[in-house]
């Protein structure tokens, strides 16, 4: 069977939460163990919202739409205290060991760019030490000071972009994220991007299509040569 050919890449960027690692489902119990102490729920349409940006966007977002009655630093001390318990043995998402192991044969530039803290990063990637390695550098969108504006504005991409050697152009780059917001920032930064969409978000299914390069159900449904990246069967 045929596959879609797109424009080359040299670089490949991926987010972290939902993209690398199965996190959402635990980002949405967190959220919604916190906002209930409240009465309040927690909608997958307002998770679909908040999904990539920065921790402090986040719980303002929070906040203001169901009104809750605490700071955004109490908001996000509660969630930091619900990751230690619920993060720290984070899973990778299927297929994607398999892709990062063939990108780093092939000498492919990687790079992540997540909207956590570096803080966030660490606890949920310690674990994972030997499968991040592969990555020449993580932009971590709620620390990095060079990181002005959260997803949908593409100022991350185009950071964690900067710091890859030769100057590469923001065509050169292929983006895997899971979020319309990722998606955005992504296309706003001039770079191609394949969107994995997570399906525990069901609200998802029920927008109008993506405006991602490509949608897959999950990495294993991903061909590099469709970006004229090397094959899965050529050898390094």
């Amino acid at each position: 069977m045929s596959i879609p050919i797109f424009k080359p890449v040299t670089h490949v960027i991926f987010g972290l939460d939902g993209t690398l690692l199965d996190t959402e489902r635990i980002h949405r119990k967190m959220f919604t163990r916190i906002v209930n102490g409240y009465g309040k729920v927690f909608p997958d349409d307002l998770r679909l919202q908040v999904l990539g940006k920065q921790e402090m966007d986040t719980a303002n977002y929070i906040i203001k739409t169901l009104q809750l009655n605490l700071t955004h630093e109490e908001l996000l001390q509660k969630f930091r205290d619900e990751e230690k318990k619920l993060l720290k043995n984070a899973r990778l998402m299927y297929g994607v060991e398999d892709l990062l192991e063939h990108f780093h044969r092939q000498k492919i530039p990687m790079a992540v760019a997540t909207s956590s803290s570096e803080e966030s990063f660490r606890l949920k990637t310690a674990h994972l030490k030997d499968i991040f390695s592969v990555f020449h550098h993580v932009v971590t969108g709620s620390s990095d000071p060079e990181v002005i504006n959260g997803k949908p504005a593409p100022d991350i991409f185009k950071v964690c972009a900067s710091r890859f050697p030769g100057n590469p152009m923001s065509s050169e780059f292929l983006v895997f994220d899971d979020s319309p917001n990722g998606v955005t920032a992504a296309l706003a930064a001039g770079m191609q991007v394949v969107m994995i969409p997570d399906p525990i978000l069901t609200v998802w299914h029920n927008m109008s299509s993506s405006n991602a390069t490509y949608v897959l159900n999950s990495f294993e449904d991903f061909r590099p040569e469709m970006f004229s990246l090397p094959p899965y069967f050529v050898s390094s």
